[in-house]
């Protein structure tokens, strides 16, 4: 039994469709959100649009309310909370080769007892072709929020599609899961919503 670390997005959404077909049971989504802002940490999201995600997922959300300088402590406070209420055995995370991020998380997770997972990890080099496989997989997203010095602001709000593919194409310095922050997504529709 995992809980998943949840934004939303294409990387979380895909790494749900990986743990399903590895056979791993996901008990409950886990986001961030800014106790200041009310929207979620990464992608600045509303809270309506990932509890309707989660519903049409059918696992619970549970929100972690933190800020910058609670952030650690506020995630493992709320881990050992869901940890008790699901027996959970292990905590998934959709990150993809950035070896920081592994080491932090893996270690957030041994804190509180727990095995973590990390079900789309490879390297930087074959991550074009996993975006294609998201989008070959019949995931729908949109594109939410974009660092504007390295990906034109009129991406906010469109399809990721084909031509979005062809612009990271183009630009080899851009990761193409924006594991630099490059831009992030909304997941609209895919394989893993139950209607």
């Amino acid at each position: 039994m995992l809980a998943l670390a949840y934004s939303g997005g294409k990387d979380s959404c895909l790494a749900l469709y990986e743990l399903e077909r590895q056979g791993k049971e996901v008990a409950c989504l886990l986001t961030t959100v800014w106790k200041e802002k009310g929207h979620t940490v990464a992608h600045e999201e509303s809270l309506d649009v990932l509890t309707s995600q989660a519903e049409r997922l059918g696992l619970p959300i549970h929100f972690i309310y933190t800020s910058v300088s609670t952030y650690r402590e506020d995630f493992l406070h709320k881990l050992k909370k869901v940890k008790e209420e699901y027996d959970l055995k292990g905590m998934a995370f959709g990150d993809w080769f950035i070896e920081g991020h592994r080491e932090w998380n893996s270690a957030l997770a041994k804190e509180v007892g727990l095995e973590a997972y990390f079900p789309l990890w490879n390297p930087e080099a074959n991550l074009l072709e996993e975006l294609e496989a998201f989008l070959s997989l019949g995931f729908q997203a949109k594109i939410v929020k974009v660092d504007e010095e390295k990906i034109s602001p009129e991406w906010i709000g469109r399809k990721l599609d084909t031509a979005f593919i062809e612009v990271l194409r183009q630009n080899p310095s851009l990761c193409p899961m924006g594991e630099h922050g490059e831009y992030h997504t909304t997941v609209l529709d895919g394989p893993i919503f139950k209607d």
